[in-house]
């Protein structure tokens, strides 16, 4: 990799060499990331050895919570480089549906989509809005992000499906309980090297203008565009850009993706034996629940791991989640 980036010609073809030069910036911080854990190994150690020989119980216990917290550290290394799938590494864009229930579901998705970029916002991603719908009282019809950084898209893609909420509805004045859904929907952000064709006459394209939230993360916008890919049904949609031609390109490249991601599935499904949609974005179909009344509960259904920490789940702390997935 030195040898590449040294050599002479490297920046004759600019963009491959932003990628070499962004490869190789990538395998210094693991390598770096390696020698840090094994330096806080060695310090911790022989931090341990003193305080055995003095006898000092507050800092054996001190050291003991600081080992406990290395560990968990290189859990998450030691995932992370499992993540080595063809798309893995890339980019990844989350679209939020709401499902059944109305308002509730409206304001659940809302919910879902804070969650997911306060874990980005933690992790050191950047998040960009795409698109957001307002919901007819409160929360959101669907929105989309973009969450950027190295494997995004491996630590998110095992999210997608319908995710179901239990509480008691603060939009019912009788203070019922009420169940409500919403879906996500991971995909890459694919790149270059990853050719996807797809018909023209295959698609409608529509314009329309830009609604949201306003604020930080929307643009209103006269110039937003609709892409619905005839044979499958996919609508992807863009609305942050100023400019038409921005949103209609950012709108083609969420297509391919989805295209793509799409595939993959029937690709790993036909490995198993089996090929299933996702379901409707109601009853049966949850991939996970969170309940908040009558007790705190969120519990993946797949590989059965829970916690009754909720709140911590609902601001974004979901790494236990996505580890087990």
């Amino acid at each position: 990799m030195q040898s590449l980036t040294s050599d002479t010609k490297l920046w004759d073809d600019a963009e491959k060499a932003q990628k070499l030069l962004s490869e190789k910036n990538l395998l210094e911080e693991e390598i770096s990331k390696i020698a840090e854990f094994e330096k806080s190994r060695k310090d911790l150690v022989e931090l341990c050895e003193l305080a055995e020989l003095e006898n000092n119980q507050e800092m054996i216990d001190e050291i003991v919570a600081q080992m406990q917290g290395l560990k968990l550290n290189c859990r998450r290394g030691e995932l992370e480089a499992l993540l080595h799938g063809e798309a893995d590494g890339l980019n990844a864009f989350l679209e939020v549906h709401s499902g059944s229930g109305g308002t509730e579901a409206q304001d659940w998705a809302e919910m879902l989509l804070r969650m997911y970029s306060r874990w980005a916002d933690a992790h050191s991603y950047k998040v960009e809005y795409i698109e957001e719908s307002e919901g007819d009282v409160a929360g959101i019809k669907s929105a989309t992000i973009k969450i950027c950084g190295h494997n995004a898209y491996g630590w998110l893609k095992a999210e997608s499906g319908v995710h179901r909420l239990v509480r008691i509805s603060p939009f019912d004045s009788n203070a019922r309980r009420h169940t409500s859904f919403a879906s996500i929907i991971v995909y890459p952000e694919v790149d270059d090297k990853i050719n996807i064709v797809i018909n023209e006459a295959d698609c409608r394209i529509d314009t329309y203008r830009a609604s949201g939230a306003g604020g930080q993360h929307i643009n209103k916008t006269d110039s937003a565009v609709r892409i619905t890919h005839i044979p499958t049904g996919i609508v992807v949609q863009s609305q942050n850009q100023r400019s038409q031609f921005q949103n209609r390109e950012t709108a083609w490249k969420m297509l391919k993706a989805r295209l793509y991601e799409m595939e993959m599935q029937k690709k790993e499904q036909a490995e198993k034996g089996a090929w299933s949609e996702q379901g409707d974005n109601g009853w049966g179909y949850q991939i996970r629940s969170y309940v908040l009344q009558p007790y705190k509960m969120v519990k993946d259904l797949r590989t059965e791991v829970e916690t009754s920490d909720t709140k911590a789940v609902l601001d974004g702390d979901i790494d236990l989640l996505l580890e087990a997935a």
